[in-house]
C-alpha cells in the first residue's frame, strides 16, 4: 500500500509541474495534432531498451555466478523497473530482495549489481551526449561535470584503501556498525563488476539500449505537424537532460529532466514553441519513465505471487 501511495504522489507532483510550465488548451491543441504512430513506436523503442539491458543484467548474474532460470530472472529484472521514480533509480534494489526470496541468493551477491547497471547507464549516457555536445555544443558544462563524476567514482573503485577507509568512518557509529561487513562486501562485487573490460562490454551494451530511447524521442518530437529536429540533436537533449535528472537525485529526476528537455527543444530545435515542446516532453516521459513503472509493478505483483507459493510450500519450521 506504501509504494502505491508513493507512487501517486510522484505522480501528481510531475503532473502539476507540467501543468505549471504551460498553457492546458494549447497542451490539447497541440495533441489534437499528434501522430500517434510513434507514440506506439517509442513505446516498442522502450522495450527494445529494457530487453538489450536484461542482457546486460544475464552477464553481470553470471559473473557474479547466479544461477537463476532465465524467466524467473526476466520477471526479477522487469519488477525493478516499478521503482524506477526513486532517486537514482536505487529502489531498484528490490531486485536483490526478490532473488532472495524466490532463489535464496544473499543480496549481497546481487547489490553490486544494480549499482554496477547504473554506473554503465551513465557512462553510456555521458558518451552518447558527447557525441552531440561535440557537435551541436548543447549542455557542455553539465557532461564535463557528469564525466568529472564517474571518473571520480571510478578512481574510488580502482582504489580500495581509501574506499574502505570511508565505509570504516562512516559505519564506526554503534548503530551503523552491523552494515560495514555487508558494505565491504558490496564494495568488492562492485570493484569488481567495474574492472576495465566488464565495464566496456557493459558500457557498450548500454550504449544502444540508450539510443533506442533517445530514437524514440526524436519520433514523437517529430510527429506534432511542422517540428523539425534531427536525430543528432534529439539524441543529445535526451540524453544531457537524462543525466541532469540522474544527478539531481530527485525521484525520476521529476521536474529537472522535464523542465531541462521543454527548455532545450525551444532553445535549440527548429519550428517548436513551448507547447509542443511540452507536449513532446510529457508523451516522451509516458513512454519511458512511467511505461516502466506501470509494466514494473505488473512484473512485481507477478514475483510476489510466486513469492508467496513459495512460502506456502514451504514446510514448517
Amino acid at each position: 500500500m506504501r509504494r502505491w501511495i508513493w507512487v501517486a504522489i510522484v505522480l501528481v507532483i510531475g503532473i502539476a509541474a507540467i501543468v505549471m510550465i504551460g498553457d492546458v488548451r494549447q497542451l490539447g491543441e497541440r495533441l489534437g495534432t499528434f501522430r500517434w504512430w510513434a507514440f506506439a513506436a517509442a513505446l516498442g523503442l522502450a522495450l527494445t531498451n529494457y530487453a538489450i539491458r536484461f542482457l546486460r543484467w544475464q552477464i553481470y548474474l553470471g559473473h557474479q555466478r547466479v544461477r537463476v532460470p532465465v524467466g524467473s530472472s526476466a520477471i526479477v529484472f522487469g519488477a525493478g523497473l516499478s521503482l524506477s521514480i526513486t532517486p537514482a533509480k536505487l529502489g531498484e534494489l528490490v531486485k536483490s530482495y526478490l532473488l532472495r526470496e524466490l532463489h535464496d541468493i544473499p543480496p549481497t551477491q546481487t547489490a553490486p549489481i544494480v549499482v554496477a547497471e547504473r554506473v554503465t547507464d551513465l557512462i553510456a549516457l555521458v558518451l552518447v551526449a558527447v557525441v552531440g555536445v561535440a557537435v551541436y555544443g548543447v549542455q557542455t558544462t553539465l557532461i564535463l561535470a557528469a564525466g568529472a563524476i564517474i571518473l571520480l567514482g571510478l578512481v574510488l573503485l580502482a582504489w580500495p584503501r581509501p574506499t574502505r577507509a570511508l565505509i570504516d568512518l562512516v559505519t564506526r557509529p554503534a548503530f551503523a556498525r552491523r552494515f560495514r561487513a555487508p558494505l565491504q562486501e558490496i564494495y568488492s562485487g562492485l570493484a569488481s563488476l567495474c574492472r576495465p573490460k566488464l565495464l566496456i562490454v557493459a558500457t557498450l551494451i548500454a550504449i544502444p539500449a540508450w539510443g533506442a530511447e533517445c530514437i524514440g524521442f526524436g519520433l514523437i518530437v517529430n510527429a506534432f505537424p511542422g517540428t523539425e529536429v534531427s536525430m543528432g540533436l534529439a539524441t543529445v537533449i535526451y540524453a544531457a537532460t537524462s543525466i541532469a535528472g540522474a544527478l539531481s537525485f530527485l525521484p525520476g529526476g521529476l521536474g529537472v529532466t522535464e523542465g531541462a528537455m521543454t527548455v532545450l527543444l525551444v532553445k535549440s530545435a527548429r519550428h517548436i514553441d513551448q507547447a509542443t515542446a511540452l507536449d513532446a516532453t510529457l508523451l516522451t516521459r509516458l513512454a519511458t519513465l512511467w511505461f516502466a513503472v506501470l509494466l514494473g509493478l505488473v512484473l512485481l505483483a507477478v514475483a510476489r505471487g510466486r513469492i508467496a507459493r513459495r512460502a506456502a510450500q514451504a514446510p514448517p519450521p
